[in-house]
C-alpha cells in the first residue's frame, strides 16, 4: 500500500533515515515486538563505521534483533544501552562484561515510562515499527503503544518502520504520519514468543489461582507458563473481562472461547484493553482490525486509579522471591539485575483498590532445580512489592491471603507455601525475628 498523498515524500531507505540521527542523541527504542529490524541494523552499521557515536538508547525488554544490532557488545563504544526493564539480552551482556560495563538501569514503574522517557530523559529520537497507514494518514502502534505513543509526540526525530505484519489496533494508539520524520518499509516477520509447556508446578499454581476467580472478574495476567496455566484453568468461567498491560495468547484464547466478553467492566465495556502484546504470528493476525480490542498508553492502562475503576479486578504476576513478611523481589537475582519492576506494583495497587479486587503474586516454591527456596527470611534484592501492599501469594503448595495478617501470621502462612525441604530452616529463621 502506498502512503497517502501528501506523505509519500517521507518514504526513504533505512540508511538514509538513520543518517539523520546526530551524534550524542538520546534514542527511545520501542519495546519488544515494536523494535524495528531495518532501522536498528542501519543504525548499527552506521555506528560500526564510525559515522556516529555518543548515542544513548533507552528501552524496555530488548529483543534478539536489538541484541544483534545496536546492543551488540562491539558497539559499546558508540552506543550506551540504558534499560528500564532487562531481558535475556541485557542479562547475557551483564554476564559477559565487567561490572562497570553492565547495562545501566533506570528504576521506574512501567506506568511512569512515558513521562521518564519523554520528559526526564527527553529522548530526541523514536525508533518503532508501525502498521501500514489508513486512508487518513494514521499508522497504528499495534503491539506496542506503551511509551511509544508519548515519544511519537515528543521526540524531535520520529523514524517509523512500516511493516504489513504489524496489526492495526483501535484505541489511543494511532500516530499521524505528520509526526513522522521519515518512514521505511520493511515487511519482516514479527518477533514470536513460543509458548512454554507447563510443568506440574505451573498447573498446580494455575489451579490454586483459578479457584480464587469468579464469573465477571476483570483479568490482568503477566507472561509465562504460570499465567498461561491460570488462563487454561478459567475455561469454565463466564463474562470475564480484560484490563491488562500485556495481551498474551492465553488471554486471547479466553476471548475466542467466549469466556471473556468484557460485559461487566465499568470502563471500556465490551472491549479488551491492553498496552503491549507478545505471542506468535497467529496471535498478531487475530489482533489485526479486531473490534474487541483497544490499545492505550501504559500511563493509562497501568494507572492504579484507572485499574481500580474496574470492579473485581484479578491481577496475577510472578516474582523471584518472597520474604517472611510478604515483601517481594521480582527483579534481582544472584547479585545482578534480572528484569525490573515493570507494571507489577501498578497492578497490585490497582487490584487491591478495585471493589472486590484481588492481587496474586505467584512463584514456584524453589529455584535452581530445587536447591534454593523462593520463600526466604530476607530478600536478596530490592523490594518490588512492599509488604504493605501484598495481597495473595501462591506456590504449587497452595494460596494464602496475607493482607490483614500480622507478621507472625504471615510467616506461618508463607512457610506453609514453601517446599517441605526448607520449612524447618524457615521456621528457625522466623523464631529468630521478623524482617523490619
Amino acid at each position: 500500500m502506498e502512503l497517502p498523498a501528501g506523505y509519500r515524500h517521507l518514504e526513504t531507505t533505512a540508511a538514509a533515515a538513520v543518517a539523520r540521527i546526530p551524534a550524542g542523541a538520546r534514542i527511545g527504542m520501542a519495546l519488544g515486538v515494536g523494535q524495528p529490524p531495518a532501522l536498528l541494523r542501519a543504525l548499527a552499521d552506521r555506528a560500526a563505521s564510525g559515522e556516529v557515536g555518543g548515542l544513548s538508547v533507552y528501552y524496555l525488554l530488548a529483543t534478539a534483533i536489538a541484541g544483534r544490532t545496536i546492543l551488540a557488545p562491539p558497539l559499546r563504544h558508540a552506543i550506551r544501552p540504558v534499560s528500564l526493564f532487562h531481558s535475556a539480552i541485557d542479562r547475557a551482556w551483564d554476564q559477559a562484561l565487567p561490572a562497570d560495563d553492565a547495562v545501566d538501569l533506570i528504576p521506574t514503574p512501567f506506568s511512569a515510562a512515558p513521562h521518564v522517557l519523554s520528559h526526564l530523559v527527553d529522548a530526541d529520537v523514536l525508533l518503532a515499527t508501525v502498521s501500514p497507514p489508513d486512508a487518513t494518514g494514521h499508522v497504528s502502534l499495534g503491539t506496542n503503544t506503551d511509551y511509544a505513543l508519548a515519544l511519537a509526540h515528543s521526540a524531535r526525530l520520529v523514524l517509523l518502520e512500516i511493516n504489513r505484519h504489524m496489526p492495526r489496533v483501535a484505541g489511543n494508539c494511532q500516530v499521524p504520519l505528520s509526526r513522522a520524520s521519515a518512514v521505511v518499509r520493511h515487511d519482516a516477520p514479527l518477533l514470536e514468543i513460543p509458548a512454554v509447556p507447563p510443568r506440574p508446578a505451573d498447573l498446580a499454581i494455575g489451579a490454586h489461582i483459578a479457584a480464587l476467580a469468579r464469573d465477571g472478574d476483570c483479568l490482568q495476567m503477566g507472561i509465562g507458563a504460570v499465567p498461561d496455566a491460570v488462563c487454561a484453568a478459567l475455561a469454565g468461567h463466564r463474562h470475564l473481562g480484560i484490563h491488562t498491560e500485556l495481551l498474551p495468547p492465553g488471554l486471547a484464547a479466553l476471548m475466542r472461547a467466549g469466556v471473556v466478553d468484557n460485559s461487566r467492566k465499568s470502563l471500556h465495556v465490551g472491549k479488551t484493553v491492553f498496552t503491549f502484546a507478545m505471542g506468535d504470528a497467529a496471535h498478531y493476525a487475530w489482533m489485526n482490525d479486531n473490534p474487541a480490542l483497544e490499545a492505550h498508553p501504559v500511563d493509562y492502562t497501568n494507572d492504579p486509579g484507572v485499574i481500580a475503576r474496574n470492579p473485581n479486578l484479578l491481577s496475577v504476576n510472578a516474582t523471584l522471591e518472597i520474604d517472611l513478611s510478604g515483601a517481594c523481589n521480582s527483579e534481582f537475582c544472584q547479585g545482578r539485575q534480572y528484569s525490573a519492576a515493570g507494571g507489577q506494583h501498578d497492578f497490585v495497587r490497582g487490584a487491591t483498590a478495585s471493589p472486590g479486587g484481588r492481587s496474586v503474586i505467584a512463584c514456584h516454591a524453589t529455584a535452581a532445580g530445587g536447591r534454593v527456596s523462593r520463600i526466604v527470611p530476607r530478600l536478596s534484592g530490592p523490594v518490588t512489592v512492599p509488604r504493605n501492599d501484598i495481597d495473595h501469594v501462591a506456590t504449587e503448595f497452595g494460596l494464602v491471603r496475607l493482607r490483614g495478617k500480622t507478621l507472625r501470621e504471615r510467616a506461618r502462612a508463607l512457610i506453609g507455601l514453601a517446599h517441605p525441604d526448607f520449612r524447618d530452616a524457615l521456621e528457625a529463621a522466623a523464631r529468630g525475628g521478623f524482617p523490619d
